[in-house]
């Protein structure tokens, strides 16, 4: 037994050296940090270089040392030779465990809140930092706290624009070495991360995450101004901007500003003329992936999206989105100048020129302006001829596929729209709003020559020959 083992290593049960081995040696090589060994008894144990030499097997070589502690705990005190060091644990009740094997040091630092275990009492501070909220490691920039040190020095690279990690097969640079790792996926083809509910393969296992609370519904981040939940953070911050108006993204060439990157990215495309999205089917281009996608399931009919309460199928979740409105009686969208209300922003925008008296789609024709791009292609239809929709009944043709739908009643005796007042039913809208004006007496045409009022435009058409002395 060497006693200087015994005065540097508290709570030791005992110590063999070979002659000639060094003992600090041995330390160093076997025993790392011993000053930190706190509650274990500490056996070192060393097989002779012979042994090693013989051509043993590793399992045969740690049978031997199984064997040799179990002596030392017997306290036969046997020559032993250089072979490798064992912890075990420090005896109960002061017996000496009989039969025990070494067991290897654990996770020491266990957290209280959670019952994670950590190899170092620092990882366990960090890692604390999570249940308290607490962030020490601040920006000088722009004030943003971190709960890590590291995840701060990342940061500032946002603001000094340093990308220290660059791809071999393209260039591109980044600020963090992860993101390298998951970018250089892309070329290798390599996506290890995969679902276990429908077998889509990711290149991150965040990407994988974020996809799996499709099939769970998970919404975790919400919106504290509205209450509107995401999946994705990133999703979330997007959504912010809605409120508060922010716009971080600049086009350079006509300054437009943008809420997300990928829109930035996909306007310049406007200006380059770039359409690098094609489809197979029939050639037509697109500036972005997703709606190559919905284009494509034109060809296909497909129509994933389907009405939980109509049972209406869509090719894209916007569209069924926005005709969820329909039975919600959502409006989310209104007019600063009116105050009139619409499911959609297209339709916001198109109300909007009323108000402006802008009509940007032009008939090259015959000169004549609209407000939206539908009314110009179905005016065109004047010029060329063209009535793409008939009736599967009798045979009749229409430059609108609402011209047909409404004609189509005539067949069925079908009347949806009808008069709160009176019961009166129409088979269109505008029949049934020009009849309410004989309930509320509005005449809103009035004829400017003389100052009479109509309830209908055509009324007043006629009335205004008078004036002309035209005759129809």
């Amino acid at each position: 037994m060497c006693r200087g083992v015994e005065e540097q290593i508290p709570h030791l049960t005992a110590a063999y050296v070979h002659p000639g081995t060094f003992l600090r040696r041995s330390l160093e090589q076997h025993a790392w940090k011993f000053d930190r060994v706190t509650g274990e008894a500490l056996v070192v144990v060393h097989i002779g270089t012979d042994d090693v030499a013989s051509g043993l097997s590793p399992a045969a070589i740690v049978g031997q040392m199984e064997a040799l502690i179990d002596r030392i705990q017997h306290g036969h005190a046997e020559p032993l030779y250089v072979a490798v060091c064992s912890i075990l644990p420090r005896p109960v009740d002061n017996q000496r465990t009989m039969g025990t094997k070494p067991k290897r040091r654990g996770r020491r630092h266990s957290c209280q809140q959670c019952d994670k275990s950590f190899t170092t009492s620092g990882t366990l501070k960090r890692h604390l930092h999570i249940h308290t909220g607490e962030k020490p490691y601040s920006c000088e920039e722009c004030g943003t706290t971190f709960t890590r040190s590291d995840a701060l020095k990342s940061h500032q690279r946002i603001h000094t624009g340093e990308k220290p990690y660059s791809c071999e097969e393209c260039g591109t640079s980044f600020t963090r070495s992860d993101a390298l790792k998951s970018h250089q996926r892309i070329h290798m083809g390599e996506k290890p991360y995969s679902c276990e509910e429908c077998g889509t393969t990711f290149t991150t296992s965040g990407a994988l995450q974020s996809h799996q609370r499709i099939h769970t519904g998970e919404k975790p981040y919400s919106c504290e101004e509205c209450g509107t939940t995401f999946t994705r953070s990133d999703a979330l911050k997007s959504h912010q901007r809605i409120h508060t108006g922010e716009k971080p993204y600049s086009c350079e060439d006509c300054g437009t500003t943008f809420t997300r990157l990928s829109h930035l990215k996909t306007h310049y495309l406007i200006h380059t003329g770039e359409k690098p999205y094609s489809c197979e089917e029939c050639g037509t281009t697109f500036t972005r992936s997703d709606a190559l996608k919905s284009h494509q399931r034109i060809h296909t009919g497909e129509k994933p999206y389907c009405c939980e309460d109509c049972g209406t199928t869509f090719t894209t979740s916007s569209d069924l989105k926005t005709h969820h409105r329909i039975h919600t009686g959502e409006k989310p969208y209104w007019c600063e100048e009116c105050r009139k209300t619409f499911t959609t922003s297209g339709a916001l925008e198109i109300h909007h020129r009323i108000h402006t008296g802008e009509k940007p789609y032009s008939c090259e024709e015959c000169g004549k302006t609209f407000t939206t791009s539908g009314a110009l292609k179905i005016h065109h239809r004047i010029h060329t001829g063209e009535k793409p929709y008939w009736c599967e009944e009798c045979g009749k043709t229409f430059t609108t596929s609402g011209a047909v739908k409404i004609h189509h009643r005539i067949h069925t005796k079908e009347k949806p729209y009808s008069c709160k007042e009176c019961g009166k039913t129409f088979t269109t809208s505008s029949h049934l709003k020009i009849h309410h004006r004989i309930h509320t007496g509005e005449k809103p045409y009035w004829c400017e020559e003389c100052g009479k009022t109509f309830t209908r435009s055509d009324a007043l058409k006629s009335h205004l020959r008078v004036h002309t002395g035209e005759k129809p």
